[in-house]
């Protein structure tokens, strides 16, 4: 057996010798050292052996393979050296010529713009609060003072799942509730970004799918008055201008009073033109001061807590502050587009 060991040896070796390609090293590794090869056929025939020549002929076999198997390693290298020599002497390379720039990977505009309105809030005192987009019907509704069957339900094209009572979440309002529950009786002061999803016709103004921020700021004595100057302030620092705003009053069922604010239109400068409908004011947000019912849920008692909340949507801030016409660009990942940012 120890005789057939160094035969074998000694075949293969002879044999990779005459190796001039890689196609021929693999038969030649199938053919020595493979399941099926005689090296692997002395390990199968062992157990026939006595105990005296078992050990000795087990070692001398595995030392067999190793040798081979190292100068399998050897010829492959080798072989990958020549054929870059061929290569860099057939083929033509000039190593003077310059390299080529790896493009640079950017963040998308919605992207941009939610981290200037957390740079701001984070300087304002407001931390990021973040919450499932998975939603309950209470948490989207019921605790928002909308129950069961209230009409201001209708104001949202909700996506339901199939298990009952269970949805997709229509804004980031749910937030508020969640974070109310966490931090009571702590004050708060929070804003809320995430998506949201709402079965709506697709438009120039409008998507199925759209980022959202809220803010929600309770404790004691909290006013109107801290409402306007927080969003006031967010306005001025966003335009990075002297812009001026306005709070319009308006309705909405988890806040009262509600209003919704307005900065000076940037293409007519407060005119009128097609972009404002000749009002010379563009809508940025929504707010007011958190309804009672809503702090209830929230934990909180109103005749101790106040507070106020507001909400808006990144890609139409993104649209102001570039002039962008189509809030569906933001989702085509059409490269023309994304480049410019």
């Amino acid at each position: 057996m120890l005789e057939k060991l160094e035969q074998i040896k000694l075949d293969a070796l002879a044999a990779m010798d005459k190796i001039t390609d890689q196609e021929s090293l693999l038969v030649w590794r199938a053919t020595y050292t493979g399941k099926k090869s005689a090296l692997m056929d002395i390990f199968n025939q062992m157990r026939e052996l006595s105990k005296e020549e078992r050990p000795l002929v087990g070692k001398r076999a595995n030392e067999v393979r190793q040798d081979l198997e190292k100068r399998y390693e050897e010829k492959q290298s080798e072989i990958k050296k020549e054929l870059l020599k061929e290569s860099l002497q057939s083929e033509i390379l000039d190593v003077t010529l310059p390299g080529r720039n790896l493009s640079h990977g950017r963040l998308h505009p919605t992207t941009q713009t939610l981290r200037r309105i957390y740079k701001i809030f984070a300087e304002m005192g407001f931390q990021v609060y973040r919450s499932r987009e998975v939603e309950t019907d209470d948490f989207n509704f019921t605790h928002l003072n909308m129950p069961q069957h209230h009409p201001a339900r209708d104001m949202w094209d909700t996506f339901y799942t199939n298990t009952e009572g269970v949805i997709l979440r229509t804004h980031t309002s749910p937030g508020q509730i969640h974070a109310m529950k966490e931090y009571f009786p702590e004050p708060i002061r929070v804003i809320l970004p995430g998506m949201c999803y709402r079965y709506e016709q697709v438009s120039t103004r409008s998507e199925m799918q759209f980022t959202q921020v809220e803010g929600l700021a309770v404790g004691h004595d909290i006013t109107f008055g801290d409402l306007k100057g927080t969003l006031s302030d967010f306005a001025r620092r966003l335009f990075d201008a002297d812009v001026r705003t306005r709070f319009r009053a308006s309705h909405f069922p988890f806040t009262e009073p509600s209003a919704e604010m307005d900065v000076e239109c940037f293409v007519c400068n407060g005119d009128g033109c097609s972009v404002c409908k000749q009002t010379g004011w563009l809508e940025i947000l929504g707010s007011g001061m958190v309804h009672p019912n809503v702090l209830r849920a929230g934990g909180y008692d109103p005749e101790v807590y106040s507070g106020f909340a507001f909400g808006m949507g990144p890609e139409r801030l993104t649209m102001l502050l570039h002039r962008i016409g189509d809030i569906r660009n933001f989702w085509r990942n059409d490269m023309r587009f994304l480049e410019q940012f």
